[in-house]
């Protein structure tokens, strides 16, 4: 990994993998090392957020080899990420039209959306048990869907982690500093919203031209259809050319340099 540069207002972007498990991470994969091939554009770091036990169905430490490859993206410079246990949302039903709207019409992933305190450390607990086993490090935590109560903001905090992210922007812990984070996202479950999204998302592109740091969301449903996959492919290939790529941790440790040698002014 290069050094961390002196002037951390340079404009960078995240590369987030998302649901990052034994059944999507050959679509990953695949993805990386089409882009890794190509000598155009500076280093290339992702952050990789890992699911323990995706839907209760794919159990990381029954895959060996995915367990090592993993492992060996860290070493190489990538962060992996704690994204929840479970990535499904198994907590009580919803009530009243926010709830359902936010549970059951935005996502149906928000796994810490509805836990109490004890349940959602408790799944906390049992993914970083299951990350130091594999030799991986989480110094940051996504609640997949990015939704969360405030039991499990409370539980993520005291699980001692430097950071969480939600939809808009990235939280120093356990000071809750928050960074805004423009965000590029995409919906693939159908043709015509993946031509919408495709245009939402240059859209942003062009509006947060300016910003200092972009994130780009990437989930494996994205990479199964070639218009999104081919999407993302011309969007990192573009912005390796205008900005250097950083992993969140990194990004994050930037800017809290930056204001302790602000404040020491």
């Amino acid at each position: 990994m290069n050094p961390i540069p002196d002037d951390p207002r340079a404009p960078a972007f995240m590369l987030s993998l998302h649901d990052v498990a034994p059944h999507s991470w050959p679509l990953y994969r695949a993805f990386l090392a089409e882009l890794e091939r190509e000598e155009e554009g500076g280093e290339l770091r992702c952050t990789l957020l890992a699911v323990p036990n995706f839907h209760h169905d794919d159990l990381a430490e029954r895959h060996p080899a995915f367990c090592r490859a993993l492992r060996a993206r860290q070493d190489a410079g990538d962060e992996l990420v704690l994204h929840g246990y479970y990535h499904e949302d198994d907590g009580p039903p919803p009530h009243g039209p926010a709830g359902l709207l936010r549970r059951r019409v935005l996502t149906h992933e928000g796994e810490f959306s509805a836990l109490n305190r004890g349940e959602a450390a408790r799944r906390i607990r049992d993914g970083l048990a299951m990350f130091y086993g594999q030799g991986w490090h989480a110094d940051g935590f996504v609640p997949p869907g990015w939704v969360t109560n405030s039991e499990g903001r409370n539980a993520i905090r005291e699980a001692g982690f430097a950071y969480r992210t939600d939809g808009g922007a990235i939280y120093r812990l356990p000071d809750e500093r928050r960074w805004p984070l423009p965000t590029l996202v995409m919906s693939s479950r159908s043709a015509w919203r993946r031509r919408l999204f495709i245009l939402l998302n240059r859209w942003r592109m062009f509006y947060y031209r300016g910003a200092p740091i972009l994130r780009l969301a990437l989930h494996p449903v994205d990479l199964r259809h070639e218009e999104s996959r081919r999407f993302w492919l011309d969007t990192v290939r573009r912005l390796r050319r205008q900005r250097r790529t950083v992993t969140k941790r990194r990004w994050l440790l930037e800017q809290s340099r930056f204001e302790q040698r602000r404040a020491a002014q």
